[in-house]
């Protein structure tokens, strides 16, 4: 159980450190768009380049957040019915989740991703619009690597139902937002 316990503490500072660029990718995006009106407002002035830096910026909050969010629980569920199960019936449907639904998808989604940002590498995509940002495959290539962390968020949801399960966690102390307090 020990292994289990170190796993599931280095998964859960993994989906911590994807919660923290996601914060500063949308700190970095608002600040974007903040500069975006104010040089089409006050200025007259339109830069695509900003512009689409912004869609950047909003992967990087999307695809990094959701293994943030799948870590803290703060996903969509059925609260209806989730709310009034215990801690027990919940781990076993988390465990179930995680396993047969998430890292399924997040290897699908990895395969996937990976020929798409490859594709893009090989054929040196950029923008196609003058004055947009060259090197578009870097932003696909977040979509992979997005894959890989979502996989961890989802083995993470894995291993923390299990210590919930051996009854030394529980999901009340979970919803805390670890870390980010």
């Amino acid at each position: 159980m020990r292994w289990i316990i170190k796993l599931d503490d280095g998964l859960a500072k993994l989906s911590t450190l994807c919660g923290w660029v996601a914060c500063v990718a949308l700190i970095l995006m608002t600040l974007n768009v903040f500069y975006d009106v104010v040089a089409r407002y006050v200025f007259r002035d339109v830069s695509i380049g900003m512009q689409e830096m912004e869609w950047h910026l909003y992967s990087v909050v999307f695809l990094l957040g959701i293994p943030y969010a799948l870590r803290t629980d703060g996903h969509v569920r059925v609260d209806v019915l989730y709310t009034h199960w215990s801690d027990r019936t919940k781990a076993w449907i988390n465990l179930l989740g995680a396993l047969i639904f998430v890292i399924p998808f997040a290897y699908l989604i990895g395969t996937y991703g990976y020929s798409f940002a490859v594709d893009s590498f090989q054929m040196g995509e950029g923008s196609g619009d003058p004055g947009g940002l060259p090197h578009r495959w870097i932003i696909k290539s977040l979509i992979p690597f997005s894959a890989f962390f979502i996989a961890t968020s989802g083995l993470g949801m894995a291993t923390h139902a299990l210590r919930v399960m051996s009854g030394e966690k529980t999901y009340e102390e979970k919803h805390s937002a670890e870390g980010l307090a």
